[in-house]
């Protein structure tokens, strides 16, 4: 009876063993799917930033406030033969005052592209475009900073209280300052992301691994930790690059299966 019981597990591993060599070789004979696909695949979800857009109809809202600020500025506030024209149009609003309105709606427009950029650019980073989103982290804020800028200068007039006349020279000198500054940012931030769209690359880690297989010379990648380089910086480059991975195994996954399924 005890003879039996060792004959009893063999067969049983046997079996055991058997389908797991029959599991393994419908696996072999099932259809191998190429890495070239897998990487076309892959490049088909480059997704482009959309800000270039926002930025160039800011710019151009920018322009049309400033130039409409002058005219105001010259024919209701110093009052050279419009009047009747400023008054038909504006009322009894103040031809200052409305300038000063026309600021808080274009400094609330900027700061609804900033963080629209903001949403956008996030969304690159978790897609594996870190260095992007590292270039694009200061200069996608300027345009928000140099309009607070002017917001403060255009306070310190208006607390100065001075004639009639310095008052609105200094506010439309403060507008045309601020417009030869925010406009140069505006077009280098869309000339940039532009170029990013247009060159469509891969992703960092893609880059770095490619660089890898095809540079002897190449240098070691931005992931350890080595002198002069700051510790948090490290760590949010690790932490990104594993979130990445995680996105990326992901998609990988759903493209393997779709790719097994039509073959």
């Amino acid at each position: 009876m005890e003879s039996k019981v060792p004959s009893l597990y063999a067969l049983t591993g046997a079996s055991v063993d058997l389908s797991r060599s029959l599991e393994e070789d419908s696996l072999v004979d099932g259809p191998l799917i190429s890495a070239d696909a897998l990487h076309s695949a892959i490049r088909r979800q480059f997704q482009t930033v959309p800000t270039p857009c926002h930025a160039g109809l800011l710019s151009l809202l920018h322009v049309a406030y400033v130039v409409l600020s002058i005219c105001v500025g010259v024919l209701c506030v110093l009052k050279y033969g419009q009047e009747q024209v400023c008054m038909s149009i504006l009322g009894n609003v103040q031809g200052d005052s409305v300038i000063l309105f026309g600021k808080v709606g274009l400094w609330v427009l900027v700061l609804l592209f900033t963080g629209c950029a903001q949403h956008h650019h996030s969304r690159a980073r978790g897609r594996g475009y870190l260095r992007f989103y590292r270039q694009m982290q200061g200069l996608k804020l300027l345009p928000l900073t140099i309009h607070s800028a002017g917001n403060v200068l255009l306070l310190v007039v208006l607390a100065a209280r001075l004639p009639a006349n310095v008052h609105i020279y200094l506010l439309l000198s403060v507008l045309g300052l601020e417009l030869l500054v925010a406009l140069p940012c505006l077009l280098y931030y869309t000339v940039k992301v532009m170029q990013f769209n247009r060159e469509r690359a891969a992703p960092d880690v893609n880059q770095e691994e490619h660089s890898h297989n095809f540079s002897i010379t190449s240098l070691p990648t931005e992931t350890g930790f080595r002198e002069g380089s700051s510790l948090e910086e490290v760590v949010e480059k690790q932490a990104d690059l594993i979130e990445y991975l995680k996105q990326r195994n992901i998609l990988l996954s759903k493209r393997l299966l779709n790719l097994t399924a039509q073959h």
